[in-house]
C-alpha cells in the first residue's frame, strides 16, 4: 500500500525566514492546458469546496486502480463524508465506500481527548510510534504544521487498522481495503439508491431484533478479545442491511489496556445497544451483559506500552445509570 509522505523533514528546530518572492515566469500555456484533476471525468459532481481536497485525498486509490470511479455521495457528517465508488477490477465487489476525513480546519471535532488516552500513536503504514522516536513525540507535543499531520494520521490510522483486525477475527463491520492519508476505502453496505440505514431508523419486531442483538454482542465481544472497543457505539453506527447488522464508524476506538475510562467506555457502548433492543421489545439485562464481557479483558501493566496518545492514569470506578 502507498502512502503519501506526512513531511520530508523536521519542522520543529527551523527557524522561520521570510524571503522575497521570485519573478514570476511568463506562462507557457492557458489554465485550460493545464492537466485535470483526477476526479475531473467522475460520475459525482463534486462542489467547490470537495474540489479543494477530494481529489488529493481519493488520489492514491486511483492511481492503484482500486477505483475508477466516484459515483455518489452517501452521507455526510462532521468529520467525515462517505463516497460511493467503483472498484476497480482487481477487486471482487459492486461498490465501494471511501470514507475521507472533512478538512482539519473545518471539522467540528468533539473532544477526542478520552479516547486516545493510552493509545499509541501510528505512523501512515499503521506501524506504531516507538518511543524513541523523538521526533514525532516532540512535534506533536509543540502541535507543528507536521504534528498535527502525524496526529491526524494516527487517527486515521487506528480506524484502518482496528477494522482489518476485526473483520479478520470475524467482527460484523465493513471489509477494509485501503488507506490513504485522509480517506479509508472499505466495503459498502448498501445499493443504488444509497446506504443501508441506522438501526435508529429502523423498528423492528421483538423475533427480528434478537438476532441482531446476538450479532452486535458478539461483535463487542470481539473487539473486547482484540483488545479493543467501539467507544461510540449505538443504533446510530449499525447499519441494518438484508437482516444483518454491521457496525460502522472507528475513528474513536479504544484501547482498553490502557485507557483509564475504558470500563465507562465499554459499559456505555453495551447501556446504548441494550436500550435500542429494550426498546424494540427484547429483554436486556445491561450490568449481566457487561459484567460478562468485562470478565474476559485482558488488562496488561500500563508500563510496557509503548508511546501513547495520552497519559495513564488510575481507572477510575466506572458510572452507571
Amino acid at each position: 500500500m502507498q502512502h503519501h509522505l506526512l513531511a520530508t523533514d523536521d519542522e520543529d528546530d527551523r527557524p522561520f525566514r521570510i524571503r522575497p518572492p521570485k519573478p514570476r515566469k511568463p506562462q507557457a500555456a492557458s489554465l485550460a492546458d493545464e492537466e485535470p484533476h483526477p476526479l475531473a471525468n467522475a460520475t459525482y459532481r463534486m462542489t467547490r469546496f470537495e474540489t479543494s481536497w477530494l481529489p488529493e485525498s481519493l488520489g492514491p486509490f486511483l492511481e492503484q486502480s482500486l477505483i475508477t470511479d466516484v459515483e455518489a455521495l452517501v452521507r455526510g457528517g462532521k468529520e467525515a463524508t462517505v463516497y460511493r465508488c467503483t472498484p476497480g477490477e482487481t477487486l471482487d465487489c459492486r461498490w465501494l465506500a471511501a470514507k475521507v476525513y472533512r478538512p482539519r480546519a473545518l471539522r467540528n471535532l468533539r473532544n477526542d481527548a478520552m479516547y486516545r488516552e493510552g493509545r499509541g500513536f501510528l505512523t501512515a503504514d499503521g506501524r506504531p510510534v516507538k518511543r524513541s522516536d523523538h521526533r514525532i513525540i516532540r512535534a506533536i507535543g509543540k502541535k507543528t504544521t507536521y504534528g498535527v499531520q502525524a496526529q491526524h494520521t494516527s487517527w486515521l490510522m487506528h480506524e484502518f487498522v482496528s477494522l482489518q483486525k476485526m473483520h479478520a477475527a470475524g467482527a460484523p463491520v465493513p471489509k477494509p481495503y485501503a488507506a490513504s492519508e485522509n480517506a479509508v476505502l472499505m466495503e459498502y453496505v448498501g445499493d443504488e439508491n444509497g446506504a443501508a440505514a441506522a438501526l435508529s431508523q429502523v423498528a423492528l419486531d421483538p423475533e427480528t431484533a434478537r438476532p441482531l442483538l446476538r450479532d452486535i454482542l458478539r461483535g463487542i465481544d470481539i473487539l473486547a478479545g482484540l483488545g479493543l472497543a467501539h467507544g461510540d457505539l449505538s443504533a446510530y453506527n449499525v447499519l441494518y442491511s438484508d437482516g444483518r447488522a454491521v457496525i460502522i464508524d472507528f475513528p474513536q476506538v479504544v484501547e482498553l489496556s490502557g485507557n483509564p475510562h475504558a470500563e465507562e467506555i465499554l459499559y456505555r457502548d453495551v447501556l446504548r445497544v441494550c436500550e435500542y433492543f429494550q426498546a424494540q421489545g427484547v429483554k436486556c439485562v445491561v450490568d449481566r451483559i457487561f459484567d460478562r464481557i468485562w470478565a474476559t479483558v485482558e488488562r496488561p501493566d500500563p508500563a510496557e506500552m509503548g508511546a501513547n496518545e495520552g497519559p495513564v492514569v488510575r481507572q477510575p470506578d466506572r458510572a452507571r445509570k
